[in-house]
């Protein structure tokens, strides 16, 4: 999962001193295009690869109870699972924490 958030393509910004930076940061600035995808397709994207996992995980164990699937693949599925899993939960601790400090933000 976290491989999939690191495979995004980043938004360019406009108007900042990043952008028109000349000379040896220029050079090693990486080049940014425009992604047409918003935060809410990120999210919606990055879930469902969640769930996909958590779902794998459930059958491979499944596979392995059954003698299908032999331990040690049912254990780093599992795994990898759970770690997906407190990723989710991380994520949504902070979404949860950002609406929150929104919500207490004088109009």
């Amino acid at each position: 999962m976290l491989d999939a958030i690191g495979s995004f393509t980043p938004i360019r910004t406009t108007g900042t001193a990043a952008s028109h930076a000349t000379g040896p940061a220029a050079a090693a600035a990486p080049s940014r295009s425009v992604s047409g995808t918003d935060f809410g397709d990120i999210l919606a994207d990055v879930s469902g690869q969640a769930v996909n996992s958590l779902k794998a995980a459930e059958a491979t164990a499944i596979s392995g109870i059954q003698g299908k699937a032999s331990v040690a693949h049912v254990v780093q599925t599992i795994m990898t699972a759970e770690q997906t899993l407190q990723t989710a939960l991380a994520v949504r601790d902070k979404v949860v924490a950002a609406y929150q400090e929104i919500s207490r933000m004088a109009i």
